[in-house]
């Protein structure tokens, strides 16, 4: 069978994969302890369910616009309004089948042979990957241990020229769990101020789970680029909804419209009752939310002083998010081999930093997205191994 040039620029996400396999050795029996996988182990708030159950005993179970239905746009528009302090409208907004289709539509809208994206690394996998399938140049932005993963912004502006026609941003980041300043975002604005063909993709996926009063700077809020953003945002994370598929994108709405016309091409539209689950999330209780952040930040605390009694491991403290990212070069071992090493020797699912680019290469990454009893486990059966 011949396959597209395209598909073998394709990568993956090594989450999954590993997923498989620790689901693999469970099956044989074996003990395992779940830190790869970046999914809320919170159940969905009975509200946001209730609501979804609701629609579907309405009779909500048929197609909807592509783009979503006015209702779930303008409660969308209405809730970044708010967080971000800068008006959209329902215009402004489409409605896909996770964020990740945000990602995908953006990229194949914008780039195409010639073109350069310019993207966190070590960052979220599906970005260089989806560049890499357009046939645009992937251009890193490395996020280093020792600037404490903020972007160089002097290496930035170096990299940015004419050919750049997309930057995607990532705060607070995954895998690294940091936020960029507002300074840093102000400053990143005013290199590309006068690029006016280069768009920015600021994924925000994350901004609703922060520490510590760590800020979640959008730079849409920037004067002039507004409508040179898009915005990423979705009920995955925050509302615990990874297995509904919902997630959005706010731009111009020249780009809505192409964007709403992939959506057409290729999934039609967002399941119809999980939209009425998505305005419960947003416009009900946010109790649930709160609850869900202070857990994730008893366990942040213990997990970064758990990696940090390791030997040979070194772990900054994220601003927000739900990983950790420690540097594991003092144990003389790379990324890949005791990722491996840990999850059939010790029964402890993490991901090697190298999923998420060269420059991960040196640390690993470890979702807290568990209890502290698997947490204080984990980091009991990584000390065995290492040391």
């Amino acid at each position: 069978m011949k396959l597209a040039d395209g598909i073998s620029r394709l990568g993956t996400e090594t989450a999954f994969e590993v997923l498989a396999k620790a689901k693999a050795l469970e099956a044989q029996g074996k003990s395992i302890i779940h830190l790869q996988i970046g999914e809320p182990d919170f159940p969905t708030p009975k509200n946001i369910c209730d609501a979804a159950i609701n629609s579907i005993n309405a009779g909500d179970t048929h197609y909807t616009p592509a783009p979503g239905t006015p209702e779930t746009r303008k409660t969308i528009a209405d809730y970044v309004t708010r967080t971000r302090g800068v008006e959209f409208m329902p215009d402004n907004v489409v409605l896909t089948p996770g964020a990740k289709p945000i990602i995908f539509f953006t990229i194949l809208a914008l780039l195409q042979e010639g073109d350069e994206a310019m993207y966190p690394n070590p960052g979220f996998p599906i970005y260089e990957s989806m560049i890499n399938f357009a046939g645009a140049k992937a251009v890193p932005i490395p996020l280093k241990q020792e600037n404490n993963f903020n972007i160089d912004l002097k290496e930035f502006e170096k990299n940015v020229n004419d050919k750049t026609r997309l930057v995607i941003l990532n705060s607070p980041g995954n895998p690294t769990g940091k936020t960029i300043s507002k300074q840093d975002i102000e400053a990143i604005a005013e290199i590309l101020k006068n690029k006016k063909d280069c768009m920015i993709l600021s994924d925000e996926i994350y901004s609703r789970i922060l520490y510590d009063g760590a800020e979640c700077y959008s730079i849409s809020k920037v004067n002039g680029f507004k409508d040179r953003t898009i915005i990423l945002d979705g009920f995955s994370k925050t509302y615990a909804m990874t297995g509904w598929r919902a997630g959005y994108g706010i731009m111009n709405t020249e780009l809505a419209q192409i964007i709403t016309k992939l959506m057409v091409n290729s999934n039609s539209c967002t399941n119809s009752f999980v939209q009425k689950g998505c305005i419960e999330a947003l416009n009900g209780p946010q109790d649930e939310v709160e609850k869900i952040v202070a857990e994730f930040d008893r366990r942040r605390k213990i997990i970064v002083e758990g990696l940090n009694s390791i030997k040979g491991f070194n772990c900054s403290t994220p601003d927000g998010a739900f990983y950790a990212f420690p540097s594991i070069t003092g144990t003389g071992m790379n990324s890949k081999e005791l990722a491996d090493k840990l999850l059939y020797d010790a029964g402890v699912a993490c991901l090697s930093g190298t999923s998420f680019g060269n420059y991960g290469e040196g640390y690993l990454r470890f979702s807290y997205a568990n209890s502290v009893e698997n947490i204080n486990e984990a980091i009991k059966r990584i000390k065995t191994i290492v040391n």
